[in-house]
């Protein structure tokens, strides 16, 4: 029905057929749903059901009225309703944790046993210019890139990615109904129960979009909800950007990259640790603290951690290099183009309280970033890049004092960076210096990035574990203990609301 209203001259167009598609079932969502407003006051209590309310009110107009004997028995009655209430709440409680496969459903009830209030970030809504100032400083990386046309070579050309829709099932049965909708406004439950019915029209989709190597501008477009690194924000910068894009291009993106990963030979990067089988932020650790420790061994040595930070990473990779390192992969030229057109020509709103900004820019992939950084290699024998996605360290093993080739990698890191347009910010830039000499407290010369001085530091946190200069682990075992200590916490409110003692124990072993 849509493929035929979208088809001119025997050729269908995928961005006139996804519109109809996307549209009909908005249409479908809105014929079927209800909207109910509930009013939640932030002293409320978590047990207060309609019934105590009713209670309450009864309560109320007895003493209003001044009836002693009608005002005693309605406290006497609210009192055994707070009684069943508290109780059906205990009840609700014990559920969350009677799926212990349901980590996020324990979390949840462990929060509202606790009485866990997440910070509220206050957002200077009544600013109707902020949020078209938040949507160009999020773009900017994106103004004056010029964008090369796809690639045509025949020689590389070969049949595009068919997707099956069993795959696309699969793939809407999956999704996460809490996570929020995109520009689109299809939410994650409307996918995910009715994937019997849509897989077949999306498979259509996306197997059209890989075929035209295109990607309708409707998945395309993406909503940027701005959120405060802190508060209060003094600038656009202290904004981090969260993006809302198309859950169904979601599900189709992680169907071609799981296919874009199968291109992928296993040993093409042995320095990146990310989106890798059988690896993990573990195993990047305990390589780096292996070879710190390896090197250390031997007399007269050192080692020079450097924590490398990327200004916006994800965002500055230009997109024909990208594809063009792709192709050097062996990358299909169809994928490639496909790539090519998923990443330009992307547009985006920010969305701030009822305001809403101009479309324009666009946002990348961890997992092609890691592939756009694969041929960043090393020059020294004696250095070593520890990658995690965007998290660069360089490990310098240094002996009899000689640091010119940990300094000469730094440099030639630096240009690599200048060639591909990424940034390095020599501010957040932090460097951990591993010496058990005598006199080690002067003799290291600091390092510059761009004319920059690099803080030297005495402890690092790296891929969530605290590193420090004598390499001890008293730092991370403090901060694993203060972990121990909410888990006390939380078996002490536990033990308060009369969890029965095999919840508790589930509680606290998932913590």
């Amino acid at each position: 029905m849509f493929a035929s209203q979208a088809t001119s001259h025997t050729q269908t167009d995928s961005n006139t057929y996804t519109p109809f598609v996307l549209d009909h079932i908005n249409t479908c969502i809105d014929n079927v749903t209800t909207v109910k407003h509930v009013k939640h006051f932030p002293n409320q209590k978590p047990w207060m059901n309609s019934e105590v309310r009713l209670l309450m009110k009864a309560r109320d107009a007895a003493f209003k009225f001044g009836d002693t004997e009608d005002y005693s028995r309605a406290r006497v009655n609210l009192k055994r309703g707070i009684r069943k209430a508290k109780q059906a709440h205990k009840l609700r409680i014990e559920d969350h944790f009677h799926n212990n496969s349901d980590p996020r459903r324990m979390g949840k009830g462990i929060q509202t046993i606790t009485d866990h209030k997440p910070s509220i970030q206050s957002l200077p809504t009544s600013n109707a210019f902020l949020p078209d100032e938040l949507n160009h400083f999020f773009a900017r990386f994106d103004k004056g890139v010029i964008h090369h046309t796809r690639n045509a070579d025949p020689s590389t050309a070969v049949h595009p990615i068919s997707l099956s829709t069993t795959e696309v099932h699969s793939a809407l049965s999956r999704v996460d109904p809490r996570k929020s909708a995109g520009a689109d406004g299809i939410p994650g439950r409307v996918l995910r129960a009715c994937a019997d019915q849509l897989a077949q029209v999306f498979t259509d989709i996306f197997n059209l979009s890989l075929a035209q190597a295109t990607v309708p501008i409707c998945l395309k477009t993406t909503t940027i909800k701005p959120v405060p690194k802190h508060s209060p924000a003094e600038c656009l910068n202290d904004f981090r950007p969260i993006a809302l894009t198309p859950i169904v291009m979601k599900c189709f993106e992680k169907l071609v990259l799981s296919h874009l990963i199968a291109c992928l030979p296993p040993t093409l990067d042995r320095h990146q640790f990310a989106y890798c089988l059988n690896r993990s932020t573990e195993d990047a650790i305990s390589t780096a603290i292996h070879l710190a420790l390896t090197h250390l061994d031997n007399n007269n040595t050192y080692i020079r951690l450097l924590f490398i930070d990327f200004s916006s990473a994800f965002n500055t990779v230009v997109t024909s290099k990208l594809t063009a390192k792709l192709s050097d992969l062996g990358i299909c030229t169809s994928i490639c183009n496909w790539i090519m057109d998923f990443l330009t020509n992307r547009l985006q709103s920010v969305r701030l309280g009822n305001h809403l900004s101009s479309t324009q820019g666009c946002v990348l992939s961890p997992l092609l970033y890691s592939l756009f950084t694969h041929d960043c290699v090393l020059r020294h024998n004696s250095n070593i890049f520890i990658k995690y996605a965007d998290d660069t360290t360089v490990v310098g093993r240094i002996s009899n004092n000689d640091e010119s080739a940990y300094r000469e990698e730094i440099q030639s890191l630096s240009a690599w960076c200048s060639m591909n347009n990424l940034t390095l910010n020599a501010t957040k830039t932090k460097e951990l210096i591993v010496d058990f000499g005598k006199s080690n407290s002067s003799r290291h010369s600091p390092i510059y990035i761009n004319w920059s001085e690099v803080e030297r530091v005495s402890s690092f946190k790296f891929l969530g574990v605290h590193i420090s200069e004598n390499l001890s682990w008293h730092l991370n075992t403090s901060t694993l203990v203060r972990k121990a200590h909410q888990c006390l916490y939380f078996l002490r409110r536990l033990k308060k609301v009369h969890l029965s003692p095999p919840r508790s124990c589930t509680t606290f072993t998932a913590a």
